[in-house]
């Protein structure tokens, strides 16, 4: 591979104590060539074919999964070369070529979908998330993904948001507690939920592990800072006031705040705040402004739309 592969990796992967890209990728692979590999460039191109191809941008957007093509290149033939103009989390605008990849045609043309799939992919969610951190801009408000990923993508979708400007939060069930509206009524309220996390983290050695309770009402907001003003949940450091705004045509960003804006005003700085549903790219700056810390949007990685982008293969 060109020494140029290393350039694009503007940002690290999102860490993870099981996740492995390489295997994503061969899975990817695999499901592609099936049990008897690309039978169309097998049956029409000559093995001795080379070939050089070009990235085209068809959309403007945000670019992620550069790191990723070289990777999958890179698995499917060592001896691929591909030189890179602009770098993961760069703006390309619609008709620019911004990367070349020379060798094999054969090897360049099994490569050439799963790059792709997974470049458009990244490259959508970057994008958007890129659009929603600057409608937010001007207020403290951090913009955080969500574990409504693609199944076996996840760590993929929150390293193109990181790439896109966001902040990525909680990437599985094992890194932090996340007390939510079905773990509260299970356990029987608010103080009975966050008493048995703060007993299993004693119970297990999990200092380091943070604690979010969802709020929906001022109520329950009221509770969980009864609760931390006892001391008795010493890890929880964040509180969700999810859906504590209101679709309102009549209101700046069409959505209703005033209730947020409560709860926010309510906690007054003992604990971070998230705020959660009704966001959009018209509703996050309103949404921002009433003082939350961050601001979780599940439609990055859920609602995707893949960024048009384009290999455009000559032979030589």
């Amino acid at each position: 591979m060109s020494a140029a592969t290393a350039t694009n990796q503007s940002l690290a992967a999102p860490t993870h104590p099981t996740y492995d890209i390489k295997a994503v990728i061969a899975a990817a692979l695999a499901e592609d060539a099936g049990n008897r590999g690309d039978i169309t460039t097998l049956s029409t191109i000559p093995e001795s074919t080379q070939a050089t191809a070009t990235f085209l941008a068809k959309a403007d957007g945000v670019l992620a999964g550069l790191a990723v093509a070289n990777m999958v290149c890179e698995m499917v033939d060592p001896s691929l070369n591909i030189t890179w103009s602009l770098q993961d989390g760069d703006t390309v605008q619609r008709g620019v070529e911004f990367g070349v990849v020379s060798g094999s045609a054969r090897s360049i043309l099994v490569a050439e979908r799963i790059c792709l799939n997974f470049m458009q992919r990244m490259s959508g969610i970057a994008t958007a998330t890129a659009a929603m951190v600057a409608a937010a801009a001007g207020h403290k408000a951090k913009i955080l993904d969500t574990r409504k990923t693609a199944p076996g993508l996840r760590l993929l979708d929150k390293w193109a948001v990181a790439l896109g400007g966001g902040t990525p939060h909680r990437m599985g069930l094992y890194d932090m507690m996340m007390i939510k509206d079905n773990h509260i009524a299970a356990a029987g309220g608010i103080s009975q939920a966050v008493a048995a996390a703060e007993a299993y983290i004693q119970q297990h050695g999990l200092a380091d592990v943070q604690v979010e309770v969802e709020t929906s009402s001022l109520e329950q907001v009221q509770q969980i800072l009864d609760v931390l003003a006892s001391g008795a949940a010493p890890h929880v450091t964040r509180v969700m006031l999810d859906n504590m705004t209101r679709i309102d045509a009549s209101c700046p960003g069409g959505v209703d705040v005033s209730l947020l804006k409560q709860a926010v005003a309510q906690i007054a700085g003992k604990v971070q705040t998230e705020a959660s549903g009704n966001v959009t790219l018209q509703s996050v700056a309103e949404i921002a402004s009433s003082g939350v810390d961050f601001i979780s949007v599940g439609a990055l990685t859920h609602s995707v739309m893949a960024l048009d982008i384009s290999l455009n293969v000559v032979t030589r």
